[in-house]
């Protein structure tokens, strides 16, 4: 060992420029130039030279000669320079200079000299990669078993100590790296419409278009006969099918946390043979109402709800009949100005007028003094006095009857015995019945037009004539009496099942927000209905639907909204808004914080005037809006439509699912449709040949629609700063 020290500590140390001007690539060797083994053979010639041997080691003056100016010329001369004789400052000029000669020049290179030069730099890279992973210190080796084996097919014996295990080690390391890399892509993480992925960067014009580009009214038509195939009421099997379809629906678009929200609620529901409208006395004069309407579906029949009151009063009860107009207050204060007495009376009254809210019909009643009382569908307001009745026309027809809950809304919203709280089932607060406010006390049920003739004839010659703005549209009356105590007796009996727990669900679904996904956007439609349901609320569900499948195809192209996007089909909302409201109940705080906007469309298309109603916030968004969509038939804009109209945007009233939003949680609201002339309104005679035949055949405002709605969920949803005046 001292003989070796004594040897190397006399050889200089070579600059780094000496080391690498000694050593050519071997791949560049001209006619004159020495290969690099030549090379290496010149600078260890007297250490070489003596013969090889165990023992033999190199002569101390053997030591490395560095080139001089007069040796042989340098292997870099071949390199390109500015200058003849400018000398390279600095390394990193050189490195430079050889990142130039990597560029191939394929205009001057033949294609074998490409393949030689690329073959040499991978083998180069790759020997490099090799004596750096071989350089990592490797702890664990000295515990290593030695590997050893021996193969007589292949002459290969292999003997190292643990070097057989490293290499083993290293592949299965490099198996694990892969198969996590295989794991990640292909569990989604980097997919561009995954829960993970940032989103992609669209010009705001660019999503418009396609949202109002890709709402299809094939699509809508296609949801609404579905939507509307079967008769749906909250509660029952055919709503539960409904939500189910939508939750797919919703699944299938890509929404994010798709879930049924349950809620147990107080219904009621007709029995088929606890209903009578009936006159018992006198007995010359008796008769019964048919009450049900014929069967729309012949051929093949399709099940119909019953006709009754939603959150009517049970009861069996028996009066003099009195005719009471549109049972407003204005009405019945007549009635007492000309000294007739409600007095446990049967009430019957006409739907609209003067007073719009059947349940308030039937409190006026209550409050007069009234046991009963019957409301019928007048064909003044919405039958053949005003055109050609359904099948020939869009009017409803002499059998039609208009359903809907006599539940209070101006005293409880939502479920009524649950009043200011959240339905759900854990709760076990709940009032009853009897001690709700939100309930009529007396009982109810509506009629046809067919029934009320026969009750209108027989009241001639008792109390008053009324006046001229009392009579209706039915015909074959001859006069129009007011009754009185002295008027024949009805028997109005309604038994129904209650149940005070009923379960109804909404179905929710989200896009999140990509820069503020706590706030949100709410999208919203009912879901159930009275029968059929194909205007109230199909209509609106099928263009609901094709907006969720929209902005489904925006989300897997990488879109996302830079609020989150919350699509809610209601349950319960015919029910006096009780899907809707028990989920505002249940969500209060969140949504008070962090409810930006609820956007509800219920009837969505039933005629071909565009209108509106919301919080004033809504002005100019929405005149923005219906400047983008055009009505087809009238070869104008909305807004140039709206404006020749002189219409402005009025308040919401109280009759839809966002009264709860509005008003309980103070979230600004809109809600949008396109109307016209009466319908068959909450009869089975509402359904898809209606829609298809009378209310829109081509479904073009049902598209126009749609293109508003989106819209208008997008401006909310993706504007950065909220389009509100």
């Amino acid at each position: 060992m001292g003989l070796d020290k004594s040897e190397y500590e006399s050889l200089p140390i070579p600059t780094y420029e000496e080391a690498i001007s000694s050593r050519p690539s071997s791949s560049r060797v001209g006619p004159e130039e020495a290969s690099d083994d030549a090379e290496r053979q010149g600078l260890l010639q007297h250490g070489d030279s003596s013969g090889s041997g165990s023992g033999s080691r190199p002569h101390p003056h053997g030591r490395y000669q560095p080139p001089t100016v007069e040796s042989a010329r340098s292997s870099l001369d071949f390199l390109p320079s500015s200058g003849e004789n400018s000398p390279r400052e600095s390394m990193e000029e050189l490195q430079r200079e050889l990142h130039e000669m990597d560029v191939d020049d394929t205009g001057q290179a033949s294609s074998e000299s490409m393949h030689s030069q690329l073959g040499q730099r991978f083998s180069k890279q790759l020997s490099s990669l090799t004596r750096t992973l071989s350089a990592i210190k490797q702890p664990l080796r000295k515990y290593l078993p030695r590997l050893q084996f021996r193969s007589d097919f292949w002459r290969i014996q292999v003997r190292e100590d643990g070097a057989g295990c490293m290499i083993i080690l290293r592949v299965v390391g490099v198996l694990i790296l892969a198969s996590l890399i295989y794991l990640l892509f292909v569990s989604d993480v980097f997919a561009v419409g995954s829960r993970l992925s940032v989103g992609q960067s669209y010009t705001p014009s660019s999503v418009e278009n396609f949202v109002q580009g890709h709402i299809n009214e094939t699509n809508i038509a296609e949801k609404l006969e579905k939507a509307s195939r079967f008769a749906h009421m909250a509660g029952t099997e055919g709503s539960y099918v409904l939500a189910e379809w939508i939750e797919q629906e919703f699944t299938k678009a890509g929404l994010e946390d798709v879930h049924m929200e349950e809620f147990q609620v107080y219904l009621n529901y007709p029995r088929s043979d606890g209903r009578r409208v009936a006159i018992v006395e006198p007995p010359e004069l008796a008769w019964e109402a048919s009450i049900d309407e014929e069967q729309v579906y012949k051929d093949p029949p399709r099940q119909q709800t019953l006709v009754f009151h939603g959150h009517s009063k049970s009861g069996n009860v028996t009066g003099p009949l009195i005719y009471a107009n549109y049972g407003s207050r204005e009405d019945f204060k007549l009635l007492a100005d000309r000294g007739i007495s409600l007095e446990g009376s049967i009430v019957l009254v006409r739907y609209y007028g003067s007073q719009g809210d059947r349940a308030l019909k039937v409190k006026a009643a209550e409050l007069a003094g009234a046991a009963g009382c019957i409301i019928y569908s007048d064909p003044a307001e919405d039958g053949f006095v005003r055109g050609p009745a359904y099948p020939e026309g869009r009017y409803m027809p002499k059998d039609g009857v208009q359903r809907g809950a006599v539940s209070l809304m101006s005293w409880v919203v939502g479920d009524v015995l649950s009043p200011g709280f959240p339905s759900t089932p854990e709760e076990a607060k709940r009032l009853s019945p009897e001690e709700s406010s939100g309930l009529n006390q007396i009982p109810s049920i509506p009629i046809a037009w067919r029934d009320a003739q026969r009750l209108l004839q027989v009241l001639k010659g008792h109390g008053s004539e009324v006046p001229p703005e009392w009579v209706g549209g039915v015909p074959d009356i001859g006069e129009w009496w007011t009754g009185d105590q002295s008027s024949p007796k009805v028997n109005l009996m309604n038994i129904q099942d209650e149940v005070e727990r009923q379960p109804i669900y909404n179905v929710i679904g989200r896009i999140p927000g990509m820069e503020q996904p706590e706030k949100k956007i709410v999208v919203g439609n009912h879901r159930d209905s009275w029968c059929f349901g194909g205007v109230d609320p199909g209509s609106g569900t099928a263009v609901f639907l094709d907006i969720v499948r929209v902005f489904g195809e925006l989300r897997t192209l990488g879109w996302r909204p830079l609020r989150t996007i919350e699509f809610a089909s209601w349950d319960g909302e015919e029910y006096n808004l009780i899907g809707s409201t028990e989920h505002v109940e249940n969500e209060l705080e969140s949504l008070r914080r962090d409810g930006f906007a609820y956007v509800n469309v219920d009837v969505g298309v039933s005629g071909t005037e565009f209108e509106a109603s919301a919080s004033p916030v809504f002005q100019r968004i929405l005149l923005q809006i219906l400047g983008r969509v055009v009505d087809p038939a009238a070869n104008k804009t909305l807004k140039e439509i709206w404006e020749e109209k002189g219409k402005r945007l009025p308040g919401l009233g109280a009759g839809s699912d966002y009264v709860a939003f509005q008003d309980i949680a103070g979230t600004s609201s809109i809600d949008i449709g396109f109307t016209g002339e009466p319908f068959p309104y909450h009869s089975c005679y509402e359904n898809f040949e209606w829609m298809s035949k009378f209310g829109d055949p081509g479904f073009q405002y049902h598209r126009m629609l749609g293109e508003v709605w989106g819209l208008l969920v997008l401006e909310l949803a993706d504007n950065p700063i909220l389009p509100f005046d």
